[in-house]
């Protein structure tokens, strides 16, 4: 069974090497499906199963130096990243409507497929989000839309950067994706930076808001080719894609929206905190950590809750 099993993806792979574009190929985990399909896998289960039980007996750790470096690189990796995009293509030749996929030899065109390779390889740098959470028992904060997204766009990225490494219209969501990131990143530097950074988070409920005009740009943008005359896209499978992940992850962020900031989820709420001597104590209020918030540092606490004015063990 196995010796059949692998006859079969032997079979896979050479015809999958047939349509791998050639300007690729010896670019890093661009080699076949297997490896990044395993890590993102190994991914997903050290994230649910793995990590949390290798914590639970463990006390939370102190990452913040660590997550400053590392909020600090992803915002510099993101910011040049975009201006990439911009000056290889999105800002000098391209139309920003029927752009297709560029087939020629050009540099600049080898400049758009470095850079197309760079986002897809941040996505796997992104992975340390999670791991974060887990090492500093933020548990709750690894929801199916943190995992999913983590898992998901790295996976269907390969596929895209394979057969099309210069896609056209097709690349517009990395652009945006990485813009949004720059802005994230600077929020969650700003959040591990320590308490006298907190006056200067009262965007927080606006990170939400930036994610959801990312996703509203992209369908709008990729929402073009069913109205034009005509537009010989080599691919149409991307734009549908594309077209589809914009509104299931709208639909999602939009989920998130109405559950903190309609029906209040994730606000404040009250509770009554007893003293130590057994006589009720002042109401305290406490938030539970969003999506948003993600790895900063805002107040937090190892059972992933926030005390608003002091941080304190709950």
């Amino acid at each position: 069974m196995l010796r059949d099993a692998a006859s079969i993806y032997s079979k896979f792979q050479n015809n999958l090497d047939s349509w791998v574009d050639v300007r690729v190929k010896d670019y890093p985990l661009m080699q076949g499906p297997l490896k990044m399909t395993v890590l993102l896998i190994a991914y997903v289960v050290f994230s649910k199963y793995i990590g949390p039980r290798l914590m639970a007996n463990r006390k939370p750790f102190h990452l913040n130096k660590a997550m400053i470096v590392y909020n600090l690189s992803m915002v510099l990796l993101n910011a040049y990243v975009v201006y990439e995009f911009l000056v290889s293509g999105w800002g000098t030749t391209y139309t920003w409507r029927c752009d297709l996929v560029d087939t020629s030899t050009s540099p600049e065109t080898f400049r758009m497929i470095r850079v197309c390779w760079l986002f897809y390889f941040s996505k796997f740098i992104e992975l340390l989000d999670t791991v974060f959470f887990v090492l500093r028992k933020k548990q709750s904060q690894i929801t199916f839309l943190h995992v999913f997204h983590h898992s998901f766009m790295p996976w269907t990225w390969w596929w895209g950067l394979t057969l099309t490494p210069a896609a056209g219209m097709g690349s517009l969501h990395a652009l945006v994706n990485a813009a949004v990131h720059v802005v994230m990143y600077f929020y969650y530097l700003l959040s591990a930076a320590g308490p006298r950074f907190q006056k200067y988070l009262w965007w927080k409920k606006y990170m939400t808001a930036i994610q959801l005009t990312q996703f509203i740009v992209v369908s709008v943008h990729i929402s073009q080719y069913y109205f034009m005359e005509k537009c010989d896209y080599q691919i149409p499978m991307w734009i549908h894609l594309i077209w589809m992940y914009g509104i299931f992850f709208f639909l999602l962020f939009s989920n998130f929206w109405i559950q903190a900031y309609i029906k209040g989820k994730r606000l404040p709420v009250v509770e009554h905190k007893p003293r130590q001597n057994g006589s009720n104590g002042e109401a305290v209020s406490v938030v539970a950590n969003g999506k948003h918030l993600q790895n900063g540092n805002g107040h937090h606490h190892t059972n992933g809750k926030i005390i608003l004015g002091k941080a304190k063990e709950i």
